[in-house]
């Protein structure tokens, strides 16, 4: 990755560059030569997405590189352009130029950027498939306009992915601003002065449809002799690696078995602008026979209309687009004898080719790049008017309030915990501790973190992260559905079971894997293990309850349908509710007779019963365990947990030192789904002020995450924060951090949908 200087225009780009051999990379820097032009007094910059090395060096513009697998590099370059003047981002978007699957890298690039993002969007597919719809309407989603090259694509974007239509702005493609020239002006340059030339440019790929136009030059040339192909393009970089020469080759040896060496020429060359513009110059009638209908943009059939050539093509959306009003001619997919007798009318008939070369310039005038550029421009500084601050997950100076906000999400501790094995229990000051081992407790719980972080993110270390916790929890499953808890470094376990909490969390983590693993191999182990496990559930403790309960609706929100799990889930909640009853009275409204540890987590599993089962005793136990809890731990602005130096003893002294993150994470948990029960707000800023009592906003007023690498503390301590950061709080540090800003951020998308709700039902009444 290389970085030169910083920004000095108010846009950067964002795509594919030269010398990189592709056509995206071409239309940025086309684009940006049009608005350099225009605006001469800058230098806009470019982020170059780049895939193996370059044969050569990047030219001076490119002022950062994305190397397209590497995650890391999207945040990165967005962090570099926050901290320029740069006032508009334009993203060129193309599924496969971005690292990912369905090139979703490029979205942790638009999350973690603060500045205006313009997305020219150069497939938009009318029929997807549902990870390409679910990756683009991410993209969408976070850009503040979208540009589209086709305004077929309008309604594809408003009624298959949602977009509404006021985001979306239709800019033509750019041409080069050329005359009207006769083509034997060129002829003599590729030796075919005196014969009527057909032309197909660009990289060469099966969906170019090449074999078509060879299967209906046989009838075109026994009637007009002078006729000869040129299919001008290097073969796909993409098609080259993957299958080599071979489409090329096969099509060669199909002209020799159609007898047509002496009309087909193969330039196997990617060529510069200059040469290009000579090519279509020379040809008489250019061709594209694309197989696919989908394809919504082709920069070679924008250049072709652009210096008014007469155009046959297959009826692709672009081309249906361009080629109406007599600007060129359509024929059917796959049809070679509708091309042959489409391609002879226009040889025979030079007036009605000539209109046609005539209605394509005059219209190609509109798209001439200075035209273009102005019309990018215009949105751009409407884009840069309208910018709201957007929020990012980034360190902060200091905590002032529930309005405060939160710092980025990192999972270098977890994983400098973590090793092929699974999650070692506890770490001396920062440093990994071996001689305590592993358990089964922590797996579980990093498998909830993991796949949180992934689901938010897509990011793929979480995803393996959560492979590893999940081989531990199977290797450490017992026949009968438990679970070994402790295992020592030499991977030997050291218990004959665990405790029943051991199975709840081991429960909530299968379950969050049923619910969230993005691979199908990891929920179907996850659910086999899940239904193997509750076939062991049979506890009166009421953390493990809790921990099961949270499993239980995990599954359920998958499976809506099982009717085992729920029934379980029904069964445990009742035994839950039953416990509370017989030992909450008068001001003591609790489970049992002291608060200890994971407190939050048995008011939550009453909550979620609830929103499962709609049973309103749950319901009303669930909140009032809950307040009874916030009034015990929350008080000056500030949680104040109960620390583990003694815990809270019903008619006792709570103690004071010893608190731990798990309880910020839990409670934060137990507010959040207090808030989707209720709709109350409150408990949204309550589960914030869970997440700021690990960044200050506690009785030292002292930090416990670690906004470098991701760490959290043990707890605070008498002489101040523990200076060791083991599994258990980094997990639910980090689990209170993902819980909390992904309530932000679903609150956020619904506050911008309402509002543009709004603003739509405002324009139509007005």
């Amino acid at each position: 990755m290389k970085q030169s200087y910083m920004l000095r225009a108010p846009e950067c780009f964002v795509g594919t560059y030269p010398p990189r051999e592709c056509g995206i990379a071409t239309f940025t820097h086309d684009l940006r030569n049009a608005i350099l032009n225009l605006r001469t007094d800058s230098q806009p910059g470019v982020i170059a997405i780049t895939g193996a090395p370059e044969r050569e060096p990047y030219p001076g513009e490119v002022i950062f590189e994305i190397r397209q697998q590497r995650l890391s590099d999207y945040r990165l370059a967005a962090e570099y352009i926050n901290l320029s003047s740069v006032e508009v981002v334009n993203v060129q978007h193309e599924f496969g130029i971005f690292g990912g699957p369905e090139g979703r890298y490029i979205t942790e690039f638009l999350k973690a950027l603060r500045k205006p993002a313009v997305t020219t969007l150069h497939t938009v597919l009318s029929q997807p498939p549902p990870e390409f719809r679910d990756a683009l309407s991410r993209v969408a989603s976070l850009s503040d306009h979208l540009v589209v090259l086709n305004s077929k694509a309008i309604p594809i974007l408003n009624e298959v992915y949602g977009v509404p239509r006021e985001k979306v702005t239709m800019i033509p493609h750019g041409v080069p601003d050329v005359p009207f020239v006769d083509p034997n002006y060129y002829k003599d340059n590729f030796g075919v002065e005196g014969r009527l030339v057909l032309l197909t440019f660009g990289l060469l790929s099966r969906n170019k449809g090449i074999e078509m136009t060879l299967e209906a030059l046989p009838e075109v040339v026994k009637a007009h002799p002078e006729v000869v192909y040129i299919v001008l393009g290097a073969t796909h970089p993409e098609v080259r690696r993957n299958n080599g020469e071979e489409y090329r080759l096969w099509l060669h040896r199909r002209v020799r078995e159609l007898g047509l060496t002496e009309h087909v020429i193969f330039y196997d060359r990617y060529v510069a602008l200059d040469a290009l513009l000579e090519f279509i110059g020379a040809c008489d009638i250019y061709v594209t026979p694309y197989q696919s209908k989908e394809q919504i943009v082709s920069g070679t059939l924008a250049y072709a209309i652009g210096m008014g050539k007469a155009v046959v093509s297959t009826p692709y959306l672009y081309a249906e687009e361009l080629l109406s009003d007599g600007r060129g001619s359509l024929v059917e997919f796959g049809n070679a004898a509708h091309l042959s007798e489409t391609l002879c009318r226009l040889i025979q008939n030079q007036a009605e080719r000539h209109q046609m070369r005539k209605r394509a310039y005059e219209y190609g005038r509109n798209m001439i790049w200075s035209e273009v550029g102005m019309r990018y421009l215009d949105l751009f500084a409407r884009a840069a008017s309208e910018a709201r601050p957007k929020r990012i997950l980034r360190p902060a100076g200091g905590i002032t309030g529930v309005q405060a906000g939160l710092p980025e999400i990192k999972l270098d501790h977890l994983r400098r915990m973590t090793d092929d094995t699974g999650i070692i229990q506890h770490a001396t000051w920062g440093i990994p501790d071996r001689s305590h081992g592993y358990a089964t407790d922590d797996a579980a719980r990093a498998l909830v973190v993991a796949l949180l972080y992934n689901q938010q993110s897509e990011d793929q270390t979480s995803l393996e992260l959560a492979c590893r916790y999940l081989s531990f929890l199977k290797y450490a499953q017992l026949p009968d559905g438990h679970f070994h808890n402790f295992m020592n470094y030499r991977r030997e376990f050291i218990d004959e079971r665990g405790s029943d909490d051991t199975l709840g969390r081991a429960l909530w983590g299968l379950g969050a894997a049923v619910a969230l693993a993005p691979v199908d191999g990891m929920r179907a182990l996850a659910s086999d293990m899940f239904e193997r496990a509750i076939g062991a559930l049979d506890t009166e403790h009421p953390r493990a309850m809790g921990y099961a309960i949270c499993g239980l609706y995990c599954f359920l929100t998958r499976y809506d349908g099982a009717a085992q799990v729920k029934r379980t889930l029904i069964e445990t909640a009742v035994r839950l509710a039953k416990r509370y009853e017989q030992r909450a009275d008068g001001s003591w409204r609790w489970f049992g007779d002291d608060i200890t540890y994971a407190n939050a987590k048995m008011p939550q599993a009453m909550l979620l019963a609830h929103l499962i089962t709609g049973d309103e005793r749950f319901k009303e136990i669930g909140l009032q365990s809950l307040e009874f809890l916030l009034d015990v731990t929350y008080g000056e602005d500030r949680f104040n947990f109960v620390g583990n130096q003694g815990w809270y003893r019903r008619d006792g002294e709570r103690a004071v030192f010893g608190q731990q993150p798990i309880e910020a994470a839990y409670t934060a948990e137990a507010c959040l789904t207090a808030y989707e029960v209720t709709g109350d707000s409150r408990y949204v800023d309550l589960a914030r002020a869970a997440a700021e009592w690990l960044l200050g906003r506690n009785r030292l007023g002292a930090r416990l995450y670690d906004f470098a690498t991701g760490a959290c503390a043990d707890g605070l301590d008498p002489q101040g924060v523990s200076m060791n950061q083991g599994a258990e709080s980094v997990i639910c540090g980090l689990l209170t951090l993902l819980v909390v800003s992904g309530q932000i951020e679903k609150a956020t998308e619904s506050t911008e949908a309402m509002l543009r709700s709004a603003a739509k039902a405002s324009s139509m009444e007005h």
